[in-house]
């Protein structure tokens, strides 16, 4: 499925409040789904109840807006501010991320009673706010709707983990795609040069994007689609997993300690791989990029296969040159409501395949600030800032991304053993001979 974003806005009353109102009822829909059960498990500490995730972009809008700006402001509920307070300081005390799971109440039902007050609220404040005022806000609203966003996507792999460590695999939407094979990997040349790095423009981006700067990049040649399921398991199969000379130290000593042998949704049956995905546990389809690799697997793959990862200023550079610019729209397998899962690429037309939506990409660089930068002043400023440590950044989206949400200048960021999130892996060179 395709979907595509266009990244240019401008807000009045009436365009905010039907935005407003989209963001928060696709939320909904992806819950819908599922149970007041499978909505409370929280089955590690990287993953939070769905319950939770519905509650937490709730409190954003209370806490970021409501408070300071509605008449007479009284908070729903007291205790909610701290059980659903995610990591902001400066906004006080909050429930223990992995002990999230234990929670019984609120339930599902009450969080929606939750989600409809603040919804209520927030219509009533945006038809009586001054232009003056509202122009104030509308920035950090719209920052509302893109953290919304951030966490409808972690909702689906978080549940996707949940459904995982049930016995019975249960699906929660969707349904397979054709088994597909790969085609024959290409690769596009990039001119090197001093390039520009990093958001332009009036449309919306985190501050992580900013401030835009100069990079120097030599020539290099980047793949045109993902690395395959089908590739993945020749790695396998040339002993990638045993083999040291491919793996970064940590993350040698990462396979050795947890026994990895597969990308994570990966189980062996009588000589078959299959993997679970959100539509079921199915045969592994050797065309379908692959996914849920870490960011120390996708660096062994790179460093088997005689290539390298993309830098992040490399991808940019290069989504930009085959978009024509970082703020037209960008198209892919986004917001995907049929397999929820990355899909095969299209054949191949010489330029670069699947730069958007299917897998989150890793590349090689660490997640820093960039030259300038400075964090928003108050608890804002926490929203990206303080996380600039131990931690890689990928780039282009994924299947399970929301429309409207993905960009070229877009960084996501996450450790280098994380698994559970929908990320794959794209090669790059220097230019050598294949």
């Amino acid at each position: 499925m395709t979907s595509t974003t266009d990244l240019g806005q401008s807000w009045d009353p009436n365009t905010l409040q039907s935005r407003y109102d989209e963001v928060r009822a696709y939320t909904e829909t992806l819950a819908a789904p599922l149970s007041p059960e499978d909505q409370t498990v929280q089955s590690m500490p990287d993953v939070s109840p769905t319950k939770w995730h519905r509650a937490h972009v709730t409190w954003f809008f209370e806490t970021f807006v409501l408070a300071d700006n509605e008449p007479a402001f009284t908070p729903f509920q007291d205790k909610y501010w701290f059980l659903f307070n995610s990591y902001y300081e400066g906004i006080g005390p909050r429930y223990s991320r992995p002990d999230r799971g234990l929670i019984s109440r609120p339930g599902a039902h009450d969080v929606g009673v939750y989600r409809s007050n603040v919804d209520d609220r927030m219509r009533d404040l945006l038809a009586i706010l001054d232009e003056g005022t509202l122009s104030k806000l509308a920035s950090t609203i719209e920052l509302g709707f893109h953290h919304e966003q951030q966490h409808q996507e972690l909702l689906l792999m978080d549940i996707k983990h949940v459904l995982s460590r049930n016995p019975l695999q249960p699906a929660y939407a969707g349904s397979p795609t054709e088994t597909a094979q790969s085609d024959a990997l290409g690769w596009v040349e990039v001119d090197g040069g001093l390039v520009e790095v990093g958001h332009e423009g009036d449309g919306f981006c985190f501050d992580n994007e900013l401030p835009r700067h100069e990079q120097w990049l030599r020539p290099f040649r980047i793949a045109d689609r993902l690395v395959t399921n089908g590739e993945w398991l020749e790695f396998m199969a040339d002993g990638g997993y045993r083999r040291h000379e491919f793996w970064l130290s940590d993350g040698w000593a990462r396979i050795q300690a947890e026994g990895w042998q597969a990308p994570f949704y990966w189980t062996e049956i009588d000589g078959v791989w299959f993997e679970h995905t959100l539509h079921g546990t199915w045969p592994v389809n050797p065309g379908v990029p692959v996914s849920h690799v870490s960011f120390y697997e996708a660096e062994a793959y790179a460093s088997w296969a005689g290539k390298r990862l993309p830098s992040e200023a490399e991808w940019e550079h290069a989504a930009r040159v085959s978009t024509g610019s970082t703020t037209e729209k960008v198209s892919g397998n986004l917001a995907n409501t049929t397999s929820w899962h990355p899909e095969p690429a299209v054949p191949a037309t010489g330029g670069l395949r699947q730069m958007f939506g299917d897998c989150w990409e890793w590349t090689s660089s660490a997640y820093h600030p960039y030259p300038g930068f400075r964090p928003p002043a108050g608890a804002i400023g926490e929203y990206n800032g303080k996380f600039m440590s131990n931690q890689m950044v990928l780039r282009g989206g994924c299947a399970l991304t929301p429309a409207g949400h993905a960009r070229a200048t877009y960084r996501n960021f996450f450790p280098h053993a994380s698994r559970w999130a929908l990320s794959g892996v794209r090669l790059a060179d220097d230019g050598a001979a294949a």
